[in-house]
């Protein structure tokens, strides 16, 4: 992608750190702007940005914006935060991240993935099925793919791949060309207030898609469902198992390794047709359904189907996508990024489906005290499918709320209300000497949340 660049610019990202700020400073980069940022913590983004020769200052001090003429801030970002009000009195330009998105992915056509769960998966796994094609899309995801080792990278064709972020409305910044819709759910209730308003802002969305491309939206979800019903433009295909779908899932299987589905595809004003044997890396419905997007997507763009299933295939995940750990006594350890009720539950449902044998140990640090204040009938009823689940402290996230229950009342209606074994964990240590003491033999023990839980868990091998 070769863009005219004002070569005087600097741009400082406050708040670079974070896997969406990363992966856009880092094509930004590649594509000859002067890009530089800062962050609180060292992290392995940052780590990553270091070794693509991006400047990156640890802490927020006035003096790191100094020679920088474009601001982008974080959604994390305060408005006490010192660069931030240092740019306010210099007059700088300030984008939030999902402006200068939507500026970049404006040079492009592009593909984008929305929803409140799926989306990193499914970005991953359409920019894996276009890489097995002769396009080289640029590609800015919500997570680190395996098959390049980070969250973006920039392509050589003018198609992009883009999971965007819709907790603060900065989605319809983007201009989208083809547009998957996962799911709609209740998150971000700071931000939106209502599901109305929430649902709203999608159906606008949706409805910017121009009549040469495509939205694609699961039909499953029952709030896309009620969406569709509000849509001015019927500019939009589904999919799903559900038996309306025009890209519906037949026969599914789930394996240990791999999910095996066929499609049957009904289009307007086209013959119905079968596709037997597409085979996922994967577990789990829920990833048989964003497989099926990707799917969707690449036949409208005429990609043949042996591509298609080749690109399938050969996808190698997603780190903290249920990543397998380690072993220990028998046990396999898993990390998955699971944070919300809907998340943790297709997350175990996939698991006692493919592993039907296996008792099913959750390891859960909730993540921010208003996602739980919000959603706490959710999180006690969505453990069903496992056996036991250790209940870790909240994690923040600099969150400086009061939690509207007692925590311990907290972990008995789990307990009561999902059917499982419930214990208490401290921290890290307490963690590792549980596990000493009590994990061993035919179990799958996953580590899930949004927080530290899963440097916890990598951590673990050397404690224990």
């Amino acid at each position: 992608m070769e863009i005219k660049i004002a070569k005087s610019e600097v741009i400082h990202f406050i708040g670079i750190g974070g896997i969406g700020m990363s992966g856009l400073a880092l094509v930004m980069k590649r594509m000859g702007f002067k890009v530089q940022g800062s962050d609180l913590n060292q992290n392995k983004n940052i780590e990553r940005l270091k070794k693509n020769k991006v400047k990156v200052f640890i802490g927020h001090e006035k003096k790191n914006i100094s020679n920088s003429t474009i601001i982008v801030i974080s959604s994390a970002i305060k408005k006490n935060n010192s660069e931030f009000i240092f740019a306010q009195k210099k007059n700088l330009p300030i984008y939030k991240r999902g402006d200068m998105l939507g500026h970049i992915t404006s040079l492009t056509k592009n593909i984008v993935v929305v929803g409140s769960h799926g989306k990193t998966t499914t970005t991953s796994l359409v920019a894996s099925i276009l890489s097995s094609t002769n396009l080289d899309p640029t590609v800015i995801n919500g997570g680190v793919l395996k098959s390049f080792n980070n969250s973006a990278r920039l392509g050589k064709s003018n198609w992009s791949i883009v999971e965007l972020d819709e907790s603060d409305g900065s989605f319809l910044k983007v201009q989208p060309t083809y547009s998957i819709i996962t799911n709609i759910d209740r998150e971000h209730m700071d931000y939106y207030k209502s599901m109305n308003k929430l649902l709203n802002l999608f159906g606008e969305y949706i409805n910017r898609v121009p009549s040469f491309g495509k939205s694609f939206i699961c039909i499953d979800d029952k709030n896309n469902s009620k969406l569709i019903k509000s849509l001015k433009i019927k500019n939009y295909n589904t999919y799903g198992v559900h038996q309306n779908s025009n890209f519906r899932i037949s026969k599914p299987i789930q394996k240990k390794n791999w999910s095996k589905f066929n499609l049957i595809v009904n289009l307007p004003g086209k013959n119905k047709f079968t596709i037997d044997n597409f085979k996922l890396p994967l577990i789990g419905l829920h990833n048989i359904r964003n497989a099926t997007a990707s799917i969707a997507v690449a036949i409208s763009l005429g990609i043949p189907i042996k591509k298609i299933k080749d690109g399938l295939k050969k996808f190698k995940g997603v780190q903290r996508r249920f990543n397998k750990i380690f072993d220990y006594k028998g046990a396999n350890f898993f990390d998955d990024y699971a944070h919300h009720p809907t998340e943790i539950k297709e997350v175990l449902n996939g698991v006692k489906t493919a592993y039907s044998n296996e008792k099913i140990v959750c390891i859960f640090q909730p993540h921010r005290i208003s996602r739980l204040n919000d959603l706490k009938s959710e999180f006690v009823k969505c453990f069903k499918k496992a056996d036991e689940v250790l209940l870790c402290p909240v994690f923040t996230a600099g969150e400086n709320i009061k939690l509207k229950f007692d925590y311990e009342s907290f972990a008995k209606e789990i307990s009561d209300q999902s059917n499982v074994q419930i214990y208490f964990i401290k921290d890290k240590n307490n963690l590792a000497r549980f596990i000493k003491q009590n994990i061993y033999g035919n179990k799958i023990v996953i580590g899930m949340g949004a927080g530290s839980i899963s440097n916890w868990l990598k951590e673990l091998p050397e404690i224990i």
